[in-house]
């Protein structure tokens, strides 16, 4: 069964999507960046006030791929309490001395999963490194908000190919990237551990704007609606 993931930039959204029993709460801020990280210590008090059974990830921001800037985000966040840990894989840098600093921490039961872009043209081939070096997942997400929805970024076949190469590695997939109620009955086809929202449960779709409960239940019913 595929889950569901809203990202929310605040506590306020945070409890509203809980009340709304989405399966997971994204916490990260939009208005700075495709994986916009929130304060260190705003996360943790969204930790402290949701119910302890609810599922939270979090982002450590658009940060460079180098591992005396992503081992120590990753270690801030991680002490919040998060479920996971969401790092972008963005172009440049060293990803391979990043993972390799990463398995440390993986190493120590921190759960890391790595999120890759559609339109920088990821290798797939990085998704067995990731593996070895111990994430529980990988995401496929889109950089640029302004070229549209994963789906338009990837073809139905792309997309399979990355889910069955993420679940062949054992790991968990996720699909987002400025996802509409119209790409949802496609991509539960594929079978992704989750799919992941923003934009589309904002109000006017913008996903800098405020989480809207009435886009939340449309999605909702939706989804249901594809299940039956």
């Amino acid at each position: 069964m595929t889950a569901m993931l809203a990202s929310v930039n605040s506590l306020a959204e945070a409890l509203l999507v809980e009340a709304a029993a989405v399966d997971i709460i994204d916490l990260k801020q939009p208005a700075r960046g495709a994986l916009g990280a929130l304060d260190i210590a705003t996360v943790a008090e969204i930790v402290r006030r949701l119910q302890p059974d609810s599922c939270v990830s979090a982002t450590i921001g658009d940060l460079p791929m180098q591992p005396a800037l992503i081992v120590p985000a990753v270690q801030a966040m991680a002490a919040t309490g998060i479920d996971y840990v969401k790092i972008g894989f963005f172009p440049g840098g060293d990803w391979l001395a990043c993972i390799e600093s990463l398995q440390v921490l993986a190493g120590q039961g921190v759960a890391l999963v790595a999120v890759l872009f559609a339109d920088t043209q990821p290798d797939f081939a990085i998704i067995d490194v990731l593996a070895k070096a111990g994430f529980r997942g990988v995401m496929m997400d889109t950089a640029d908000k302004q070229l549209g929805s994963l789906t338009r970024l990837m073809s139905s076949d792309e997309l399979e190919q990355f889910v069955d190469r993420v679940a062949s590695a054992g790991l968990l997939s996720g699909l987002a990237g400025s996802l509409r109620t119209e790409d949802v009955a496609g991509l539960l086809q594929l079978g992704p551990d989750y799919l992941g929202f923003r934009g589309a449960l904002c109000r006017q779709h913008s996903r800098t704007a405020q989480l809207d409960v009435t886009q939340i239940d449309k999605l909702r019913e939706h989804w249901r609606a594809l299940a039956c």
